[in-house]
């Protein structure tokens, strides 16, 4: 399943995938396959992503009914 929310967040806060890849020491390669829903992140990469773009694992990663 895509993530929206994460490129929505990303986006809100102006920020490449270069970007929050490099913010988050993974490969830009990574986040984009997690915003189109090709790859699922540990959870400590769920974290260091919410922590970069000010969000909740809520938000960005807990399926929405």
């Amino acid at each position: 399943m895509k993530n929206l929310r994460m490129k929505a967040a990303r986006a809100g806060k102006d920020l490449s995938q270069e970007d929050l890849a490099n913010l988050v020491n993974v490969s830009r390669q990574t986040i984009s396959a997690i915003e189109k829903g090709n790859y699922n992140p540990t959870i400590n990469l769920c974290i260091r992503i919410c922590q970069a773009l000010g969000k909740t694992l809520d938000e960005l990663f807990w399926p929405k009914e």
